[in-house]
């Protein structure tokens, strides 16, 4: 499993989410405290919007707490929306194309979870990547896939729709081909303007996602865990929902639920 952050607000500097805060992303690399691994050492991503509609991305392999280059980065550019990701691999092997956020457009995605017994159905999943969008799989992973399914259902158009047809797509292939559990997934994606969260499970185990407005920033943090130990106004997002974050407000919307 993995451990992820994000923001959408006022431009901060990406350190006072990814390495400033005591349980910050780098120290959740090393010492998460909500999943089935503490160590997450499998390789590091930033997405970040500036200027462009299009996102800056940085992906490498070396583990968190050792990449000089993502301290640099984070510590000098500003950014009004981004997102930030430490890998766990569940099967893939360990490069820059199986490291997240994955970037399309001016879309960008990332997650943490599993499609269960995904090895045994990766070549039909693959299939079923349109032939529009098949030159941009790159990696092996279940999670590229998700983000690519998503974009031929119309994540530019339906953005919610779109992202859970994709999760029912893969669960319904797990379930067909593949073995338990069949998904377990938190996932956020963004175009720069609204910043979306799910937390979806075919079982009663969901990956923990947390949201938190942050008035000194004047911006929204979204997290796997929360930043600060013991730091108060955390709101955990139910199993089964979707966040979407625009300006100072948050929807939350129930999804509906994947079969047991």
């Amino acid at each position: 499993m993995c451990r992820w952050a994000a923001y959408l607000g006022q431009p901060i500097f990406m350190e006072e989410l990814v390495t400033r805060p005591g349980h910050s992303l780098i120290h959740q690399s090393r010492e998460a405290t909500e999943c089935k691994t503490a160590l997450n050492g499998d390789g590091v991503g930033l997405a970040w919007y500036g200027d462009r509609a299009e996102p800056g991305i940085y992906r490498d392999v070396y583990p968190a707490w050792s990449d000089t280059n993502l301290a640099a980065l984070c510590r000098t550019v500003r950014s009004g929306c981004f997102m930030a990701h430490v890998r766990a691999s569940t099967g893939a092997a360990t490069s820059r194309n199986n490291c997240h956020p994955f970037a399309h457009g001016r879309w960008s995605f990332m997650h943490n979870g599993q499609i269960g017994g995904f090895d045994r159905f990766r070549r039909r999943a693959d299939m079923g990547v349109s032939e529009a969008l098949y030159p941009y799989r790159k990696g092996a992973t279940d999670s590229e896939l998700l983000f690519l399914y998503a974009l031929h259902a119309g994540l530019e158009e339906a953005p919610v729709d779109a992202m859970l047809h994709a999760h029912r797509t893969l669960e319904a292939m797990s379930r067909a081909h593949g073995g338990l559990p069949h998904l377990r997934s938190s996932a956020a994606w963004t175009d720069g303007a609204r910043l979306y969260a799910l937390r979806l499970s075919s079982d009663h185990i969901a990956p923990s996602v947390y949201y938190r407005w942050s008035e000194s920033r004047a911006g929204w943090a979204v997290v796997s865990e929360p930043l600060e130990v013991g730091q108060g106004g955390w709101t955990e997002l139910p199993p089964g929902h979707v966040a979407v974050f625009e300006g100072m407000q948050v929807e939350v919307r129930m999804l509906e639920t994947l079969a047991a």
